[in-house]
C-alpha cells in the first residue's frame, strides 16, 4: 500500500530541507513536473535530481517551513515560508538571508510526487543575486 498524499508531501519536503537530491529523485515520479513560481517548468525525474544539487550549491542552506496543509484527494497543498542564505561563493553570510512566503502544490500519484509547483515571491533572493553581480 502506498504513502497517503500528505505523508508523501512531507517526506518530500523532509528531503528538500536536508538538500538531497537522490531523496527527492526517490520520491518523484519518472515524469515528475517542477514549475517555479515564473512558469518555468522541468519534466523527469532525471533531470530534476540534476537540477536540485546545481540548485542547492547555489542556496546550501534552504528550507521549507510548512505552517500549514490542505489535502484535496491526491493533490496536497502546503503553506509556510522558503529561506536561505545565497551563497554563490559558496560563504554563508548572514546579511545573504532570505524569507519569502511560499505555497506549493502537490499532486500525488502512488505514493509519488507527480509534480511540485511552487508560488513564491523571489524578490528576495533575486535582490541578493543583482547586488552580488554588481
Amino acid at each position: 500500500m502506498s504513502e497517503s498524499p500528505e505523508s508523501a508531501a512531507q517526506a518530500f519536503v523532509r528531503a528538500v530541507n536536508r538538500r538531497d537530491p537522490e531523496a527527492l529523485a526517490a520520491l518523484m515520479t519518472d515524469n515528475h513536473c517542477f514549475i517555479d513560481s515564473l512558469g518555468n517548468t522541468v519534466r523527469g525525474r532525471e533531470k530534476m535530481r540534476a537540477g536540485c544539487a546545481a540548485y542547492f550549491k547555489m542556496v546550501p542552506d534552504y528550507s521549507i517551513a510548512v505552517e500549514e496543509k490542505c489535502c484535496a484527494g491526491p493533490a496536497v497543498v502546503l503553506l509556510g515560508a522558503a529561506q536561505d542564505i545565497y551563497a554563490p561563493d559558496r560563504q554563508l553570510k548572514e546579511e545573504n538571508r532570505w524569507q519569502t512566503p511560499v505555497a506549493i502544490r502537490a499532486p500525488i500519484e502512488d505514493g509519488k510526487v507527480a509534480e511540485w509547483r511552487v508560488y513564491a515571491d523571489n524578490e528576495p533572493i533575486r535582490r541578493l543575486m543583482a547586488k552580488a553581480h554588481h
